[in-house]
């Protein structure tokens, strides 16, 4: 069963019930298919798991990580879409931050 988040936009005349995939769900999705994941869900994990981009004024947004060595996840927007070897980058580095706990 898919975890959806349900929003009420009030900002037109009529409101308007919006679906938006929680964080599990996204996470769900990268695994299965990293190649079909929207850059905008990419960045909601990605602010989940390790706080705002330190950089996120161009294409790419740059996430700090805990670690030594490449302490960093960079994503960028590919016409909407994360570029897959990036998704992959972020599940291992998410992976590697469960180790840590």
């Amino acid at each position: 069963m898919t975890n959806w988040k349900f929003l009420v936009d009030s900002s037109v005349n009529n409101d308007t019930i919006i679906c938006v995939p929680s964080i599990e769900s996204i996470l769900s999705a990268m695994r299965s298919n990293p190649s079909n994941i929207r850059f905008s869900d990419l960045c909601k994990v990605c602010d989940e798991y390790f706080g705002d981009a330190r950089q996120s004024g161009s294409s790419h947004r740059i996430y700090k990580t805990p670690w030594l060595g490449d302490p960093r996840v960079n994503i960028q927007n590919k016409k909407g879409k994360a570029k897959p070897y990036q998704v992959k980058q972020v599940l291992k580095a998410i992976d590697k931050l469960g180790e840590a706990t």
